[in-house]
């Protein structure tokens, strides 16, 4: 089975977060002292569960955006990218506190297999909604914090049936987040348009644009060039590097930070296309658009 992946964003520098891991799950702990505002972004490679425990945290993708308040949880699908702003509780020190919870498909279908959940037919797309937390669920997910301080004596077994037990209850009080926990393994046909505008700037496959639009690699192609007139690498190329442009001339960015913002995955192939596609290097054409 393979392993969820965290994204390198939240348990890399500056900030070095708590987090376990367990088989198909990846839980980590966000806890921010005296911080008026935070903000950042990062790809999710998996589903994420995330439960605020102090603070709030404002999740945007695309055009979407969800503003998650004390004892709030939202559950978002993989293979999108996300920006977040994150500010703490005045009522506590600045304090931001969460939990995120990366669920792999196979935790998914385990969970669905040990909750007796038929299969719903519907053609309706469940809604992706912020929901409240209340007692006793609010507690269950506090005390999961525990865990972090002594990962060594962690129970794997105990806190994967302990998460298990969570989207059970969650799932029993909410139809629609039972119809969105079921529809993760499942493909519904959605606009390529939004998906397009929506992730090319992520780092995504072509293979995982076609999952988000519910296509097949092959149908996803088709439809693309129908509407487009062009291929997709071509197009979502082009996007990219007259996103870059845009970036190069209103901000001070880095180059580096810009490459890896416009969903590129290294300087050197960012560099040799930005060239092709102006003429001139990233840096020449920054110098020549500020003089």
């Amino acid at each position: 089975m393979k392993a969820t992946v965290v994204p390198e964003e939240l348990i890399g520098a500056p900030y070095y977060r708590n987090y376990l891991s367990i088989d198909s799950i990846n839980l980590v702990e966000s806890c921010s002292h005296n911080i008026a505002e935070q903000k950042g972004g990062m790809f999710l490679k998996d589903h994420m569960l995330l439960f605020v425990l102090q603070g709030t945290n404002c999740i945007t993708h695309g055009k979407q955006q969800y503003i998650v308040n004390k004892n709030e949880m939202v559950l978002l699908k993989k293979n999108i990218s996300i920006t977040y702003d994150k500010t703490g509780s005045s009522e506590k020190g600045e304090i931001y506190d969460s939990i995120m919870f990366f669920l792999k498909e196979e935790f998914i279908s385990d969970f669905i297999k040990m909750a007796g959940i038929k299969t719903m037919k519907t053609e309706r797309l469940a809604n992706v909604s912020v929901k409240p937390v209340h007692e006793p669920l609010s507690s269950f997910v506090a005390s999961i914090k525990a865990h972090f301080n002594a990962p060594e004596k962690v129970d794997k077994r105990l806190v994967k049936m302990k998460i298990m037990e969570l989207l059970f209850d969650l799932a029993q009080v909410d139809h629609n987040l039972l119809l969105q926990l079921i529809q993760l393994k499942k493909q519904f046909t959605t606009d390529i348009t939004s998906v397009v505008e929506e992730n090319f700037m992520s780092p995504l496959k072509l293979e995982d644009m076609a999952y988000l639009s519910g296509r097949s690699l092959a149908s996803f192609k088709r439809d693309f060039n129908t509407i487009y007139k062009v291929s997709p690498a071509q197009y979502i190329k082009e996007k990219r590097l007259n996103k870059a442009k845009e970036l190069l001339v209103s901000t001070d960015w880095p180059i580096t930070e810009i490459c890896y913002a416009t969903g590129f995955e290294n300087i050197s192939h960012f560099s040799r296309a930005f060239k092709v596609f102006s003429g001139k290097s990233p840096v020449d054409f920054r110098k020549e658009q500020i003089k």
